[in-house]
């Protein structure tokens, strides 16, 4: 969430974009929180209304820019970071600019205000294709490196670059994670492999809209969560 004069992945907004979305989301009676949060309410019949928000890579403008945006509107969210790039920048990132993440201090400060902190591995490698020994300590040892830097357990797990298959999704259940989010993991989707919709700069309320409807009608309903 920042300046976006350089995005070729078209992964960033600016703040006014991000306040305008969450303001079209409280107007239609919408309430974002943590993935968490969410699954807690759907197993309880509560969660009508509510809408998962999830940031990922822990850019340090979270911080600085996003808090702000969900404190003004009443949000939470869940933030996937990668404990084993803390301070670092974007490293796998081959096109435009180095953008900071957040150090262990600014995931601390992301944790006591509320926000949920999940893993997005350990330095953002590709799960399917990664060795026996890079894909555990990607999901089990990220898990006990953010467990002891927040003193809280860590229950959420996010795919980097979205893709998985069935051993990258075992490997995150069997790390003792409750819950792993994707981008359209099809067959797979399920509590290890929830579907997310992708949010940008271009998406208005007409498009924001849209995209809520068709993310009903494409994306398969996740069972047992």
């Amino acid at each position: 969430v920042g300046d976006r004069s350089e995005d070729p992945y078209r992964i960033t907004v600016t703040p006014e974009r991000l306040d305008a979305q969450l303001g079209w989301l409280r107007r239609r009676g919408l309430r974002g929180v943590s993935v968490a949060g969410l699954l807690a309410a759907r197993a309880r019949g509560e969660d009508r209304g509510l809408v998962g928000l999830t940031f990922d890579d822990g850019y340090a403008d979270f911080v600085t820019h996003a808090l702000p945006c969900l404190r003004r509107h009443g949000c939470g969210a869940t933030l996937f970071v990668l404990p084993g790039r803390l301070g670092a920048d974007n490293a796998w990132d081959p096109l435009g600019p180095r953008k900071p993440l957040l150090t262990a201090d600014g995931i601390r400060h992301a944790a006591a205000e509320g926000v949920e902190i999940g893993s997005h591995g350990l330095t953002h490698v590709d799960l399917t294709t990664a060795d026996d020994a890079t894909l555990k300590a990607e999901t089990a040892e990220s898990r006990a490196l953010l467990t002891e830097l927040t003193g809280a357990p860590v229950t959420g797990f996010c795919y980097p670059y979205g893709t998985v298959d069935a051993r990258a999704a075992e490997a995150v259940r069997a790390a003792g994670y409750a819950y792993a989010c994707a981008i359209d993991p099809g067959p797979l989707t399920g509590p290890h492999a929830l579907p997310r919709v992708h949010v940008g700069e271009r998406d208005t309320a007409v498009r924001l809209l849209l995209k809520t409807r068709l993310h009903r009608l494409r994306r398969r309903p996740a069972t047992g969560v």
